[in-house]
Parts: C-alpha cells; sequence; structure tokens
C-alpha cells in the first residue's frame, strides 16, 4: 500500500488538518512542510501529486504514535523503520492500543475473518518461521474498521 493512502487515511479516521499531520511528522522527529504535506494528500491523478517518501512516513508513525499515547521522555526515542505494511499494521496496533480481539471484530464486521494465529504472523520480526507480510488488501481492510471504530 503506498504511503499516501495510509496519509489519508489517518488524516480522515481522526479528522484533522493538513497542518496536525505536519505536527505529528514533526513529533516524530522528522521534517515536511505544508505544501509538500498537501502534495502527499492528493490523489495520484490529480496535479501536484508526490509520492510520500520512506522517510516521512516512518516519523509519522512514530509521531502518531507520540500524538495518541504521549511521549514518555524515561524512554529512548522510536527508531525510524522502513514502513512495510506489517510495520505499518504493528505502529497503528500500538498508537490506537488495540488488542488481538480488538482488530479481529474490526475484521468481523466487515464480514473477514481472521484467526488470532493469522493476525500474530503480522507481527513477527521478518525472518521468523512463522512470519508472514501483510498484504494491501489486509491492510485497506485495518484502517476501515479502525475508521469505522472511530468514527462511529
Amino acid at each position: 500500500m503506498i504511503n499516501n493512502d495510509v496519509l489519508r487515511s489517518v488524516r480522515f479516521m481522526l479528522n484533522i488538518s493538513e497542518f496536525k499531520l505536519v505536527e505529528i511528522v514533526e513529533l516524530g522527529g522528522g521534517e515536511v512542510t505544508q505544501p509538500k504535506m498537501n502534495a502527499y494528500l492528493k490523489r495520484d491523478d490529480e496535479p501536484g501529486f508526490e509520492e510520500c517518501p520512506q522517510n516521512v512516513m516512518s516519523r509519522f508513525l512514530n509521531g502518531l504514535i507520540y500524538y495518541r499515547r504521549g511521549k514518555d521522555d524515561s524512554r529512548p526515542p522510536l527508531e525510524p523503520e522502513l514502513p512495510t505494511n506489517n510495520v505499518v499494521l504493528k505502529k497503528m496496533r500500538v498508537a490506537f492500543e488495540l488488542k488481538d480481539e480488538d482488530i479481529m471484530a474490526m475484521l468481523e464486521r466487515d464480514n473477514f475473518k481472521v484467526s488470532k494465529t493469522e493476525l500474530s504472523a503480522f507481527f513477527r520480526k521478518e525472518g521468523h518461521h512463522n512470519y508472514r507480510p501483510c498484504g494491501d488488501q489486509f491492510l485497506r481492510r485495518f484502517l476501515k474498521g479502525l475508521t469505522e471504530r472511530l468514527r462511529s
């Protein structure tokens, strides 16, 4: 899933402005200008569209955790990670304080069943024998379910 889709989804789910998205990236230790953020939020067929770089997305995900849960100065800052679908899923899970049961319930509302074992495979480290890459369809359904949960 492209990073721009994740940005647009989070913006919609939290009902926040582009300015707040810039602040969230800054919370994660990154820098992005307002015009750049506007370009990232455009659809790929709109003029002025720019693909969101990996480093901005990584900083955004860390900033989202700080935005939702607060920053604990006694702990070391979060390290940026290459934002694969699995990393996006993990960071969103942490930011919104979701348990496996919460995620499974959100997906079941959309008639998409996933077992606890399948779900835990997405949260394993890459290289673990039970690791499973998270597909775009799963991440889209997760974001849709989380949006419905937060906006209802």
